[in-house]
């Protein structure tokens, strides 16, 4: 009987369950979340797009990716996406890492479809400082409509879900790996035959000094999503400005508002890994909103924006690769832990990147079985 811990409930380590169920026919799945419910976190407290390419034209892999992943994800999730939008991005005419022209070709080039607007939206924008207009597809999804798909889904597969609880890696040989579980009114240890850490802002926190665990390259920053009531203008949009110091405005379907997220304004405050936990460094963060600096500088390009009401701001950690702050690109991590090789980190970079960690754990040899799952209280 085959054992594996999915240590990190969010969107990623849910579907990780199961794909190990479903897909590599793990016998008992145990997906650990320290919170009290999946998808709380990141998983919910982002811009909420369904990608499909347009927002990387810096990464052609990104880009191609988003665009080929986006079918199958609608497909899976369809009940959960919003489509009842128009959907806009716009190009400046100064600060910008593209023109018009690379961003018609790369759009061209990974197969995404963009067409120009109607002269009432384009005349929305400030034509000082926008060069270019144009319709792009893509779809919102509500965070709490996915959670309750995945949560039917993850019961109708036989994974074991345990939320409240914290996990500690204790050790990784070849007789498995010991994961410590505090929580829930009691202390257990598991051992399994392999863990996947999903933990995502935790993944360098929760390997610790851990034999074999190589620092990953990760830099974390203290965001801001700031949640407003758009004017009536622009209720029916989503708005993002290419490619630099600008701002992204899209529906945010599970609180019936919009989402405004700012390139300067957004990140409070950054570091690399160091080995400290991120998300103790956000719960002592002060939490100053810089709505009026987002309002205000979005409203220079779409000057029906300063009527917008700011009604929340939802503070995470994001984190990304190091190595790919030049291009702005979003690949996938997925790393296997040697010398016994029963230990993965993943990290996606976007939603649709899961298609990406199923073709690689295609790859992957999940062979040895260690009978029924050790727990020791």
């Amino acid at each position: 009987m085959s054992v594996a811990a999915i240590i990190g409930g969010g969107f990623y380590g849910a579907s990780i369950a199961l794909y190990l169920k479903r897909s590599r026919g793990i016998d008992q799945v145990v997906l650990l979340e320290r919170e009290a419910s999946l998808l709380s976190r990141s998983s919910r407290t982002n811009q909420a797009r369904v990608h499909r390419g347009y927002h990387y034209p810096r990464s052609f892999t990104t880009g191609y990716r988003s665009m080929t992943n986006a079918p199958r994800f609608q497909a899976d999730f369809a009940p959960a996406l919003q489509s009842s939008f128009t959907n806009l991005y716009a190009v400046a005419r100064r600060n910008s890492k593209i023109t018009s022209r690379q961003m018609e070709r790369f759009c061209q080039e990974i197969g995404a479809t963009l067409s120009p607007v109607s002269p009432e939206l384009a005349a929305l924008f400030s034509p000082a400082l926008v060069e270019s207009v144009y319709h792009a597809e893509e779809q919102a999804f509500d965070a709490e409509i996915l959670r309750r798909m995945l949560m039917r889904q993850l019961a109708e597969a036989g994974v074991e879900i345990l939320t409240g609880r914290e996990a500690s890696l204790l050790s990784h040989s070849d007789d498995g790996v010991r994961i410590g579980i505090a929580g829930g009114g009691e202390a257990r240890e598991l051992t399994a035959d392999f863990a996947f850490n999903c933990t995502y802002s935790r993944l360098q926190t929760f390997l610790g000094d851990s034999a074999g665990a190589e620092p990953l390259g990760l830099k974390h920053e203290i965001s801001e999503m700031l949640l407003i009531e758009p004017p009536p203008a622009l209720s029916g949009l989503g708005v993002t400005v290419m490619d630099g110091p600008f701002f992204s405005m899209m529906p945010f379907p599970v609180r019936g508002l919009h989402s405004l997220s700012h390139v300067r304004y957004t990140p409070h405050n950054h570091w690399n890994e160091d080995g400290s936990d991120p998300y103790r460094a956000l719960s002592d963060y002060e939490r100053e909103s810089r709505a009026d600096r987002m309002i205000r500088d979005a409203a220079r390009y779409l000057p029906a924006i300063a009527q917008a009401r700011p009604r929340e701001s939802l503070f995470e950690v994001k984190t990304v690769l190091t190595r790919n702050e030049g291009d702005d690109g979003r690949p996938i991590l997925l790393r296997r832990h040697g010398p016994h090789g029963r230990l993965f980190s993943v990290l996606g970079g976007k939603i649709d990147n899961i298609y990406d960690i199923f073709e690689k754990l295609d790859e992957e040899s999940l062979s040895t079985g260690r009978g029924a799952p050790q727990w020791t209280h």
